[in-house]
C-alpha cells in the first residue's frame, strides 16, 4: 500500500490529482457485495496512511498557495475575532467563576471574582499548558460547599480527558488526577464525587478503539484513582453509557443509562452511604428523552417528551412512579419547552418558537408568573441556579452581534447587563433575515440569511449554505465573527433549520431519523433551490458546508445533486454509513441512523451513504476537512471519501482534503487553528465561485 507520487499544476489541478493505491476488499452485506478498496486508510497508525496524509496536505497547501487573497482573508479574520468574549458566570460561594478571552488568545482563561471586594484573578489558564494552544479546559462541577471545582483537560481535541480539582479560594490544584474519561461530569457527595470512565485502551488504539464498558466510580479527595470505588457497571451491555448525579438536597442518587444519543433510562436510589445504593426504575424504555430537574422531598420533577413531543414538566412520586400517576406541572404546548431550571423558589423555563427563545417564569406549582421580555430576539443559554439562589445568569445571543451576559435578580424579577462584548467591526451593518420555504413534501422549513444591509438580490451573490439536521440539535441564533467575511464581500451566509434537529420538538427530530433521513437531504436541497429561485444566487455561486452529521449532509447532497452546488465542504463528516458504528463511540448513533448489521436498515443506508454513492461524475469543487485526533468521527471517513472522490471526479473541479494536526472533532480547538482553517475554506470558496474580494 502506497501513494503514487504526484505533481501539482495550479491551472490543471484535476489532471494532476492524487492517485491513491487500491486494494482488493469486498464485503457482503445481506447478500450484496460492497467494495471497500481504500480500507487500508482506516489504520491511522500505519506508515502508509501517515505518508498519504502528508502528501495530501502538501498537495492541498500547494493549491491554496495560488489563491492571491488567502492571507488577506486570514488577516481580516484576526481583526474580526479580536474582541473580548465572556462565558456565563457561576456563583460559587464567595466567588463568581467565569471564562474570558481577550481576543486572540488560543483558549479562554478562567477567572474568579470576589463577590464583595470585586478582586479578580486568574484561576485556570489553559494557554500555559501547551505552547500551541492545543490543550483545552472545561469546568464541569463544583463541590456542595463551593470550596472546590472539577475541570477537564483535553489534549489535541480528543474526547479523552483528565479531571483535575482546584481549591477555589487559594487557587491551589490538588494532587488528584482522574484519567481515561469520556462523556462525564462530576457530582459531589460528602468528601468526594461520582464520575464515569472507560477502561484504559491499549497503546496506539486510543483514537480508534470502540468505546465499551462505561462505568461509574466514586473518588475520595486525596486518594489515588486506583483506589476509587466502582459504583455501577453493566458488562452484559457494554455499549451503554452511564452517569450518576446527586439531588441538590442530597436525598437521591440518579443513575442515567443510555444506549446511544437518543433516549435514556433513569433510576433512583435514596443515598445514605455508598454501600446501600439500591437503584429502582423511575423512567424506562430508552425511547424517550427525560431529565430530572429537581425534587420536593419524595416528589421528583422531570422534564420529558413522554406523551409530549414538545416536552412537559411532570411531578413523579418516587414511591409510586407509574406513568398513570404522574402530575403535570407545566403541560406541553404548541412551542418547544427546551429547558427548566429550579432556582430561588421559582421555575425558569426556556421555550423555542420558530427558532427564537423566550423565557417564562412559573412558581413551583406551575402557575405562570411572567414573561421575561428580551431586548432583542435571539437564543438564550444559562438560567441555572439552586433553591436558595438570589441571582442567576443568562446569555442572549444573535447572528449579528456578540452575546451579552445578564444578571437576573430573582426577588425583583429584573435583570441587568453583567458582561457585554462589542465587536470591532464598523465597516457595515449586517442584518439577519428569517425566511420560510417548502421542502419536497410540502413541509415548511425556516432559514436565516445573514448579509449586509442593502444587498441586491441579483442572482449573483456568493452564498454558503450551512446545515446540520440531526440528533435533536437546534441551530439557534449564534454570533460568528468569521461569517462577516462573507457578508462584507457581498455574499450571504445561510443557516437552514432542517428536520432531524430539535427546532420543533421530537416529531421534527423523528422526521429526519433512520428511514426518514432522506427528508433532511430533501430539505437542504430545497433550501438551495429556494435561494436560486428567489434570485439570491445561482449554482455557480453556491457553496455548502456542514460538520459531523452536517458533513454527512453535505456528502449526501453533493452526490445526489452535484449540479446544484459549485463548492462543497464536508467537514469531520460521517461519510461511511455502513461502518460508522464500528469505531469509537459510533455505535451510539445507531439510534439516529440505524445499522448496516440489520438488513432493513442497510436498504436505506446504502441509498444515501456518501462514500458508496460516488460515481464517475462532475462533482463540485470539494475541500474535505478532518483532523488527525478526531476520535468522535474517525478521520478514515474523510480519507476514504476524498480518495474515492479524487478517483471518480470528472471535469476540472479539484478535490482536496485538509487534515488538521493536533486537533480533534472541533471542541476546544485553538483559535489560531480555527483562523487558519476558515481562511482556507473561505478563500477556496471565493476562488472557485469567481467572486470579488474587497
Amino acid at each position: 500500500m502506497f501513494l503514487v507520487c504526484m505533481s501539482v499544476n495550479a491551472h490543471a489541478q484535476q489532471a494532476n490529482r492524487p492517485i491513491t493505491n487500491k486494494i482488493k476488499q469486498v464485503d457482503n452485506y445481506h447478500g450484496t457485495s460492497i467494495e471497500d478498496p481504500y480500507r487500508w486508510l482506516e489504520d491511522d497508525n500505519s506508515e502508509a496512511t501517515k505518508n498519504w496524509v502528508r502528501e495530501q496536505n502538501k498537495f492541498t497547501q500547494q493549491y491554496m498557495s495560488q489563491i492571491p487573497y488567502r492571507d488577506k482573508i486570514r488577516d481580516r479574520m484576526k481583526e474580526l475575532v479580536n474582541y473580548t468574549r465572556y462565558s456565563i458566570p457561576v456563583l460559587a460561594g464567595d466567588y463568581i467563576i467565569f471564562s474570558k478571552n481577550d481576543g486572540l488568545q488560543n483558549q479562554a482563561i478562567y477567572y474568579k471574582k470576589h463577590v464583595k471586594t470585586g478582586e479578580t484573578s486568574i484561576l485556570i489558564d489553559p494557554n500555559k499548558m501547551s505552547p500551541d494552544g492545543t490543550i483545552s479546559v472545561s469546568v464541569v462541577a463544583y463541590s456542595k460547599d463551593k470550596k472546590y471545582l472539577n475541570y477537564l483537560i483535553s489534549k489535541s481535541g480528543s474526547d479523552w480527558s483528565e479531571m483535575r480539582i482546584i481549591d477555589i479560594s487559594s487557587g491551589i490544584e490538588l494532587n488528584d488526577k482522574i484519567e481515561w474519561l469520556k462523556f462525564t461530569g462530576a457530582s459531589w457527595w460528602k468528601d468526594g464525587f461520582f464520575y464515569s470512565r472507560y477502561p484504559q485502551p491499549d497503546a496506539g488504539k486510543e483514537l480508534t478503539i470502540k468505546s465499551e464498558n462505561h462505568a461509574v466510580y466514586y473518588h475520595n479527595i486525596g486518594d489515588e484513582q486506583k483506589n476509587d470505588l466502582l459504583i455501577f457497571e453493566d458488562k452484559e451491555n457494554p455499549l451503554r453509557t452511564h452517569s450518576l448525579s446527586i439531588s441538590e438536597d442530597g436525598l437521591f442518587a440518579y443513575l442515567s443509562v443510555s444506549k446511544g444519543t437518543d433516549g435514556s433510562d433513569t433510576y433512583f436510589s435514596p443515598i445514605n452511604s455508598l454501600n446501600n445504593l439500591n437503584f429502582k426504575p423511575l423512567i424506562t424504555g430508552f425511547d424517550h428523552r427525560s431529565r430530572v430537574i429537581d425534587n420536593e422531598g419524595d416528589n421528583i420533577l422531570v422534564l420529558t417528551d413522554i406523551d409530549a413531543p414538545n416536552y412537559r414538566l411532570v411531578k413523579i412520586d418516587s414511591k409510586n412512579p407509574q406513568r398513570d400517576r404522574w402530575k403535570d406541572i407545566i403541560p406541553a404546548s404548541n412551542n418547544l419547552l427546551e429547558s427548566v431550571s429550579a432556582a430561588g423558589g421559582k421555575l425558569f423555563t426556556k421555550y423555542l418558537k420558530d427558532v427564537v427563545n423566550y423565557i417564562y417564569v412559573y412558581d413551583r406549582t406551575g402557575k405562570i408568573l411572567k414573561e421575561v421580555a428580551m431586548p432583542t430576539l435571539g437564543s438564550i443559554s444559562g438560567l441555572g441556579g439552586e433553591k436558595d439562589s438570589e441571582k442567576i445568569y443568562f446569555q442572549l445571543n444573535s447572528h449579528i452581534a456578540p452575546p451579552t451576559v445578564y444578571e437576573y435578580n430573582i426577588k425583583t424579577d429584573k435583570y441587568q447587563i453583567f458582561f457585554k462584548s462589542k465587536n470591532n467591526d464598523d465597516r457595515m451593518e449586517v442584518i439577519s433575515e428569517q425566511v420560510f420555504f417548502k421542502s419536497k413534501d410540502g413541509t415548511k422549513i425556516p432559514m436565516f440569511l445573514i448579509y449586509k444591509k442593502g444587498l441586491k438580490k441579483d442572482g449573483e451573490r456568493p452564498v454558503i449554505l450551512y446545515g446540520y439536521g440531526g440528533f435533536n440539535i437546534s441551530l439557534t441564533p449564534n454570533y460568528d465573527a468569521f461569517t462577516r467575511v462573507i457578508a462584507e464581500n457581498d455574499g450571504i451566509y445561510a443557516i437552514v433549520n432542517l428536520r432531524g434537529g430539535g427546532e420543533y420538538g421530537e416529531d421534527w427530530h423523528k422526521a429526519g431519523m433512520k428511514e426518514n433521513k432522506q427528508n433532511v437531504f430533501d430539505d437542504f436541497i430545497a433550501a438551495a433551490e429556494f435561494l436560486i429561485k428567489e434570485n439570491y444566487t445561482k449554482p455557480e455561486k453556491l457553496g455548502i458546508y456542514g460538520r459531523s452529521n452536517g458533513g454527512l449532509l453535505v456528502g449526501a447532497c453533493m452526490t445526489q445533486r452535484p449540479d446544484l452546488f459549485k463548492v462543497a465542504f464536508p467537514t469531520v463528516g460521517v461519510l461511511d454509513m455502513l461502518k460508522f458504528h464500528k469505531f469509537t463511540i459510533g455505535w451510539a448513533w445507531v439510534g439516529e441512523y440505524g445499522s448496516s448489521d440489520k438488513s432493513e436498515d442497510f436498504k436505506y443506508l446504502i441509498k444515501y451513504s456518501p462514500l458508496h454513492n460516488i460515481k464517475k461524475n462532475e462533482y463540485p469543487a470539494t475541500l474535505v476537512l478532518t483532523s488527525d485526533h478526531d476520535d468522535r468521527v474517525v478521520p478514515s471517513h474523510s480519507f476514504k471519501f476524498a480518495a474515492t472522490l479524487q478517483e471518480k471526479q470528472q471535469g476540472d473541479n479539484p478535490v482536496l482534503i485538509r487534515i488538521e494536526t493536533q486537533a480533534g472533532h472541533g471542541a476546544g480547538v485553538s483559535l489560531s487553528k480555527s483562523i487558519e482553517t476558515f481562511a482556507d475554506m473561505y478563500a477556496y470558496f471565493f476562488y472557485k465561485t469567481n467572486s470579488t474580494i474587497k
